[in-house]
């Protein structure tokens, strides 16, 4: 049976509406009445916007420290944040496009930019690039695959702030205590996440994530796992994620679950993962850089290490593309000029530095990639180097598929759970996945064509 991928979009939608009423009702910088569609205007460039942080919670005390700074540069300019989980902020997005109440500026990652451009709720940004003094200052490759990622026109809706590599951490002082060398490929993650789990003393080898954002990992552990390097067939139209390969790449990371992982894990989203990592006897966490000084405060820098994800046994690496976040200006906003102020600041070298020292990514800007945090960061700087030596294969998801963050987060995240507690096969959950990508790619390349 054919899946309706924009109904399942309509009614996630329609179901988000009625939980955020309350927020949309205030959280604009005009009447509240900004909507998908509405042109907006550049007002001003002074008094109140509004941005809503995409990670809040997470990142709140820098944006804070940010947008502090920026208030103190520009006096005559008020920035009120929102901060919102990143669990759920595209639907909270989608329902003030539907109901208005959109912010001036917001967090705006490439998994997310396709869905929003096409509600009409962007503006693009390249002119107001190709006049700043941030031209030519800003990552290329990132700026390219946000590029990429709005929907296949090259449009850039989002100016970019961190990249964000997949990492495995691991606890040192367990590996040295058990005498288990460092987990660098994947016959010897799994042979430390058995070799550490003792569940009767509560210690697991690994913590797997069943909850919120569970797709992207299992697809990167199936891609590392299996060694294809590609997304899509040949054809470009049917995708490899239901691969002979891929299949039996799951199985076997899924067959992880309670066996050698707490089975708390089923409810895992990236906190609670975090969390349960920083504060118990876990050996390894596949998570990225984002929770690297999360780390820190919890071990120091001498009880774990961040590094690239395993290798094969030929000695290569493959991953998932981890996506750009970045800074989206809303179509909406009566007051684009002081917006636009805000993300220029924010993305400049110092405090395009200072935000990812603190989140532990590695910064847009070029000369804040420069500053000497980013060597001293070991999980950063060999992320960087695996990217650029030759060794790391990057399969890029099809973050420019209008419904990609439905189909990989409420159309599939309970079907990954079931294939965890062993209610659903490996096979029929990723059948079922590539059907829903298959049908989405042939309307993308329809609509493009």
């Amino acid at each position: 049976m054919k899946i309706s991928i924009r109904r399942s979009r309509r009614a996630a939608i329609a179901v988000a509406l009625g939980s955020v009423l309350a927020l949309t009702a205030t959280a604009c910088g005009d009447d509240g009445s900004g909507s998908g569609g509405d042109t907006g205007a550049d007002g001003s460039g002074k008094g109140k916007i509004v941005f809503w942080d995409n990670n809040g919670g997470v990142r709140t005390d820098i944006w804070k420290q940010v947008i502090a700074d920026f208030e103190k540069a520009n006096p005559d300019i008020d920035v009120e944040y929102v901060g919102i989980a990143s669990t759920e902020y595209q639907s909270k997005v989608d329902t003030a496009i539907q109901g208005g109440g959109l912010p001036d500026v917001g967090g705006v990652g490439a998994a997310m930019i396709a869905a929003i451009a096409a509600q009409n709720a962007l503006d693009p940004l390249d002119d107001r690039l190709a006049k700043s003094s941030l031209d030519g200052k800003l990552n290329e490759d990132m700026v390219k695959s946000l590029k990429a990622a709005g929907g296949g026109d090259g449009t850039l809706y989002s100016i970019p702030t961190s990249a964000n590599n997949g990492v495995l951490y691991y606890r040192t002082d367990l590996f040295e205590r058990a005498g288990l060398d460092a987990p660098t490929t994947w016959d010897s993650f799994y042979e430390a996440a058995d070799k550490l789990t003792n569940a009767g003393k509560n210690e697991f080898g690994y913590t797997i994530r069943g909850g919120a954002g569970s797709i992207a990992q299992a697809l990167d552990a199936m891609y590392g796992q299996s060694g294809i390097t590609s997304f899509w067939d040949a054809s470009g139209e049917k995708t490899t994620v239901n691969d002979p390969k891929n299949v039996a790449a799951l199985e076997k990371y899924a067959a992880l679950y309670k066996k050698v992982t707490p089975a708390a894990d089923l409810n895992n989203d990236f906190t609670k993962m975090v969390a349960q990592w920083d504060s118990g006897t876990i050996g390894m966490l596949n998570h990225n850089l984002g929770s690297y000084q999360d780390h820190v405060k919890a071990f120091g820098t001498d009880k774990f290490r961040g590094i690239p994800q395993p290798a094969g046994a030929d000695g290569k690496r493959v991953q998932v593309s981890n996506p750009v976040d970045g800074l989206g200006l809303f179509k909406s906003s009566k007051n684009k000029a002081a917006a636009w102020k805000f993300i220029e600041f924010a993305t400049s070298h110092a405090q395009n530095s200072k935000f990812n020292e603190s989140a532990g990514q590695v910064p847009a800007n070029n000369d804040a990639a420069k500053d000497a945090w980013v060597s001293k960061a070991e999980p950063t700087k060999l992320a960087a180097e695996a990217l650029s030596d030759g060794s790391t294969t990057i399969v890029q998801l099809p973050y420019y598929l209008p419904d990609w963050g439905t189909i990989s987060k409420s159309d599939n995240e309970p079907n990954f759970q079931k294939v965890l507690l062993k209610k659903m096969s490996a096979k029929d959950f990723l059948d079922t996945l590539a059907e829903q990508l298959n049908t989405a790619q042939a309307e993308w390349n329809e609509q493009k064509g």
